[in-house]
């Protein structure tokens, strides 16, 4: 499942206040990065489900995190944070030894983020491959000897 492209602004006034003040909150807000703004992490959904992004993980992982959801456009935008434990989903490929842990909130609507893909991730990640890719390429050229002969 595709990852939302809902994109919100962080009340960040509203943010660093929760952020001081929750027990497993950061000790400075510099700890916290309170980006300008922020896409959802949910899989694709409609309107009826709100939007969610992970503002912070409480140390240690036993406490809750701090998510914002948000909802509607523009004007008629409503925001509001809440303080939720973990998804105690794990995932476990036995024959590779894998375990993967659902990095959203108890309880959520969609599916377990090892089931979502950001396709813009993905389009950056090949980016960087193939960069790294002609890098070591032009490297190779250089040391190697491709000098002409008459």
């Amino acid at each position: 499942m595709l990852q939302c492209t809902a994109l919100t602004g962080i009340p960040e006034a509203d943010a660093a206040s929760l952020l001081l003040t929750m027990r497993g909150g950061p000790d400075d807000l510099s700890e916290a990065c309170l980006d300008e703004y922020v896409l959802c992490e949910l899989g694709e959904h409609d309107e009826r489900v709100e939007h969610a992004v992970l503002i912070w993980c409480a140390q240690p992982p036993a406490a809750r995190d701090l998510w914002l959801f948000w909802a509607g456009v523009g004007a008629h935008r409503i925001y509001r944070f809440a303080r939720l434990p973990r998804c105690p989903a794990v995932m476990r490929r036995i024959p590779a030894g894998a375990v993967r842990t659902c990095r959203l909130f108890d309880r959520h609507s969609t599916p377990h983020s090892w089931d979502v893909t950001d396709p813009l991730r993905d389009v950056l990640y090949e980016r960087d491959v193939e960069a790294e890719r002609r890098k070591y390429e032009d490297t190779d050229h250089r040391d190697g000897d491709d000098t002409k002969q008459p």
